[in-house]
């Protein structure tokens, strides 16, 4: 996305570790002395990782130097400035390099298996760090439905909408991939459901299949119906774009890739790590 260089928001390119984004976004509005509604960046990145992002900081009609911002928690590595203040979903995808220890595998398997996930692309899960550790945001889910009090990002509650939707969609995506190889259906062309109000434009046996699979989850559906979401379409296969690999060490191998915005890596590294299942029916 380019940047217009002038504006009233001040844009930092920031490296972390072991940090996860909305703790960032806090400590800078800190350090800069603004509201935390005030910082905005573009997407969540995982708090186990080397993670790199941009955070827009409004601060109309103000210059602050940049060492007033340094922390022990992050490292700014470019700054700009911009018109507007950074989004979620403003950005196109993200960029992955990501290295598997002890991982045992021929160079040959391994290419087949590379070759095989670039050709058919791996099914499109949301990934695990979506429901929170051990689950707990689903397990939160279903204490708000209970209550009636799953209303929206306005009530606090934004994270636990994307939970809900991202699990009804991925026990959607399960029942495709159970349904029929992937050698009998074009799964790349068939999109499944986020649940919200409206009509889902779906096909007559493909809104059938979410029927079937989501009949136990009604009380769910009901609570993102009525929070203010409308229904929207997700890609049920992603393809990487310029995977590639290559061995460090013996056991030890870097992949390169990069995806689409909402494509979670783990999707990708689940199918690099099912060496041992047969390549015809990978996904």
């Amino acid at each position: 996305m380019p940047f217009s260089g002038v504006g009233e928001h001040l844009l930092l390119l920031i490296s972390k570790r072991d940090q996860n984004t909305t703790w960032i976004a806090g400590l800078l509005a800190k350090l800069a002395g603004i509201r935390r509604q005030d910082i905005g960046f573009c997407g969540l990145k995982d708090r186990y990782a080397v993670t790199t992002q941009w955070f827009s900081l409004y601060l109309p009609g103000r210059d602050i130097e940049i060492d007033a911002l340094a922390h022990d928690d992050f490292k700014i590595i470019e700054s700009s400035r911009h018109r507007k203040k950074l989004r979620r979903g403003m950005h196109t995808g993200n960029r992955f390099c990501i290295e598997l220890r002890d991982f045992s595998v021929s160079d040959d398997q391994l290419s087949e298996r590379i070759n095989l996930i670039c050709d058919k692309g791996v099914p499109n899960y949301f990934g695990q760090q979506r429901f929170g550790r051990n689950g707990n945001n689903l397990s939160e889910v279903q204490r708000l439905v209970e209550l009636d009090k799953l209303k929206g990002n306005k009530k606090g509650t934004g994270l636990y909408l994307s939970a809900a939707r991202s699990w009804l969609f991925n026990l959607i995506l399960a029942e495709h991939i159970n349904k029929k190889p992937i050698t009998n259906i074009e799964l790349d062309q068939e999109m499944g459901a986020l649940w919200g109000r409206g009509r889902s434009g779906a096909n007559f046996d493909i809104a059938k299949l979410e029927e079937k699979v989501l009949s136990d989850w009604k009380d769910w559906c009901y609570a993102l119906e009525h929070s203010g979401l409308s229904q929207q379409r997700r890609n049920l296969i992603v393809r990487p774009n310029q995977l590639s690999f290559e061995k460090i060490a013996e056991g030890n191998w870097r992949f390169k890739f990069s995806l689409p915005k909402g494509s979670f890596a783990t999707a990708i590294l689940r199918e690099i790590a099912e060496l041992s299942r047969s390549t015809e029916h990978h996904l």
